[in-house]
């Protein structure tokens, strides 16, 4: 993993150095980006690879102290944004969904996809910023911006020291996630949205407890293994595995009582993965917020949002990398023209991400409310014993494409077997 000590910039950049007249200097950039997620990193990696002066900001001081994503991604998606091996944890061929009372599998002779190892990730991306030529600030905290003299200026505070830092730049990029910091100064502007808050443990058990989930995933429905959401257990590299749980925060519509997230990821390892003994190496959590209707503020003046900031995370299977780092590459394209003056705003940005997400995503949200907020067990049984009759490249289509009319092929597979059932008799 690469290691970012706190900024010592070019010296032509100097924070804060007297110029003649014994005035204070500060730095000047093309684009600030602020939150190295994968869509914050992705931004400031096209823009610095563009010849742009680009500062990227992080508030921790290393990546290990927010690894909080589940990380599981298509396998194009790393030929998509040119990421190297070295940022995955494991590949998988095998998708696994188990229900209270069904499990369904579907297999590949070749690798499907990948789940990331999110913190090398996110490494990985800042050190190619820096690689051609950007600024990766680590431990800094982002303040407020404001307006002076036709300039956008960055107020930003060092978490160690507690020391202010100001830094002007042409574009501001709001990647800080759900808190959505750039875009709203004040939480009372924000859109109504729904929220979802997940937790996974990183455990290292032995090498039997370990090869039954070698390259596969497991997905866990149902009243039993998660209400309200679904849980998970995705392989890492050897002998660790990914054992996680994650809910919408809305009341169930039979369900009164819930245990805790921990309790759940628990009942996994106890009753599915069941090792002979093991060792919990990480704990994190998140929580994501969702716009419904895509509501969110795109952008404001020069200042433009990306990633969960702008809600790309999918509703239903909690899936946002590579959402996150295709707006990123959707937003620079637009920022370029800015910086040279071919557009004067980002409206057209804002039509351009609406007309990509909003009609998959409002029927993700819809479909997501209505199987882990309104579906009974009975209900998850029958819909996962549906799309037990699709193949695997049809089910990738469904849950990683968002191709839905091809469920009715599972439904009418499953009629037809049930149908030749009772006219063989």
């Amino acid at each position: 993993m690469v290691a970012y000590r706190n900024p010592v910039p070019y010296e032509s950049r100097k924070i804060k150095s007297h110029n003649a007249r014994g005035k204070f200097s500060m730095n000047h950039f093309d684009v600030a980006v602020v939150g190295a997620g994968p869509a914050g990193g992705q931004m400031a990696r096209l823009m610095a690879k563009s010849g742009y002066k680009v500062l990227l900001v992080e508030q921790h001081e290393d990546f290990s102290k927010n690894d909080f994503s589940s990380a599981v991604t298509l396998l194009s998606a790393l030929e998509q944004f040119a990421l190297p091996e070295d940022v995955v944890g494991s590949f998988w061929d095998k998708l696994v969904a188990v229900t209270t009372n069904t499990q369904q599998v579907w297999g590949s002779p070749e690798n499907l996809g990948a789940v990331l190892d999110f913190a090398k990730l996110r490494a990985f991306l800042a050190k190619d910023v820096k690689a051609h030529g950007g600024d990766v600030w680590m431990g800094y905290r982002y303040v407020r911006h404001f307006q002076d003299h036709g300039k956008t200026l960055v107020r930003l505070k060092q978490r160690a020291a507690g020391k202010l830092e100001t830094v002007s730049t042409k574009v501001l990029v709001d990647a800080t996630g759900f808190a959505r910091s750039v875009m709203y100064e004040k939480r009372r502007d924000l859109p109504e949205l729904l929220g979802a808050t997940g937790l996974e443990y990183v455990i290292e058990v032995n090498e039997q407890a370990y090869s039954q989930y070698a390259k596969t995933i497991f997905f866990f429905l149902g009243c039993k293994w998660m209400p309200k959401g679904y849980s998970w257990i995705f392989p890492m590299e050897e002998y660790l595995l990914k054992v996680g749980a994650g809910r919408f925060n809305l009341p169930h519509k039979f369900i009164k009582r819930t245990e805790s997230l921990k309790y759940y990821i628990q009942l996994l390892i106890d009753k599915h993965v069941m090792p002979k003994e093991y060792r919990i190496i990480d704990i994190h959590g998140a929580t994501i917020k969702y716009s419904q209707g895509l509501k969110d503020r795109y952008y404001k003046d020069n200042s433009i949002a990306i990633g969960d900031a702008a809600s790309t995370v999918n509703p239903l299977g909690g899936e946002g990398i590579r959402h996150g780092m295709y707006s990123a590459e959707m937003a620079a394209g637009y920022i370029k023209r800015y910086l040279e003056n071919e557009i004067s705003d980002f409206r057209d940005y804002q039509i351009q991400m609406r007309r990509h997400f909003l009609s998959k995503w409002d029927a993700s949200a819809n479909a997501s409310i209505r199987r882990y907020i309104m579906d009974s067990d009975s209900k998850i049984d029958k819909a996962f014993t549906y799309l037990g009759y699709l193949k695997t490249k049809e089910l990738i289509d469904v849950l990683f494409y968002y191709k839905r009319g091809k469920l009715w092929k599972g439904f009418f597979r499953y009629l037809t077997t049930k149908m030749f059932v009772v006219f063989s008799k």
